[in-house]
Parts: C-alpha cells; structure tokens; sequence
C-alpha cells in the first residue's frame, strides 16, 4: 500500500494552476500517526528520547502555528478520527485538520518559509501516511 507524506512536484503544479486564482482555499489533512516517531536523518531536531508519533505532531503544530499565523491562515479545526461512517473499513485516520490560507500565494510563502521549515521535520517523523485536500467555496 502506498503512503503519501510530500506532494509530488506534479501535484504542486497541479495544484498551483487549479487554485491560483481561486481566493481563500481549506485544506482538508487526514493524518495516521507512527506508532512511534523517526527521526532519522533528523537529527538536528531530535527531541533526544523516544516519542509518540503523535507526540512528533504536536512539536510540529507547537513550531507551525505561529508562522501559520503570520502568514495569515488560520487553523479552523483539528480533532480526532478513527472509523468512516461511509467509507472503506481500511482506511483509519488519527487526525482531521483544516487549515484556511488567504490564497495559494500565501500558502506557497508559508510552506517554503525558512522559519516554518526548520521545524517541518517533525510533521515526516509523525506521520505514517496522510492526504491533503485544498478546497474552495462554491
């Protein structure tokens, strides 16, 4: 079964030319933490002792919300999943997280901002597999 952690360079530019014109979008994130985070080839922000995959996320949300919010996005909500109700019963998700950017603009200078990137290793240590959906209204 394939995981989904980074978006592939085809996405991006799929992504950029579907909503680039399009205002405010909201990602929706579906994310299924490792059991326990991995932190290779990460050592410069290795917390020094075994953590949760989930413990891993929340170092991430900690070091990312700020800099979402000078960006001017806000996180809408962040909770817990498990079960679809309509679904496939192989899929399971930890976590369900929306995130709303002023434009694919702003979101493309929060994503690739030094100060968010320092501590964005934290986000590939937690996470087992994940989805992100950007969205707009109708």
């Amino acid at each position: 079964m394939e995981k989904y952690i980074e978006a592939s360079p085809e996405a991006g530019k799929r992504f950029y030319q579907q909503f680039h014109d399009k205002g405010k979008i909201v990602m929706l994130n579906l994310l299924k933490f490792k059991e326990k985070a991995d932190y290779t080839n990460l050592k410069n922000i290795d917390p020094g002792n075994e953590i949760s995959g989930e413990e891993a996320y929340q170092l991430y949300m900690e070091s990312t919300l700020p800099q979402l919010e000078k960006a001017g996005s806000r996180l809408v909500y962040y909770g817990s999943g498990k079960d679809f109700l309509i679904g496939p019963d192989s899929e399971k998700w930890d976590a369900v997280l929306l995130v709303e950017h002023q434009s694919v603009v702003k979101f493309m200078e929060f994503a690739q901002n030094k100060d968010y990137l320092r501590n964005a290793g934290h986000r590939t240590a937690a996470l087992e597999d994940s989805r992100l959906l950007p969205t707009t209204e109708k």
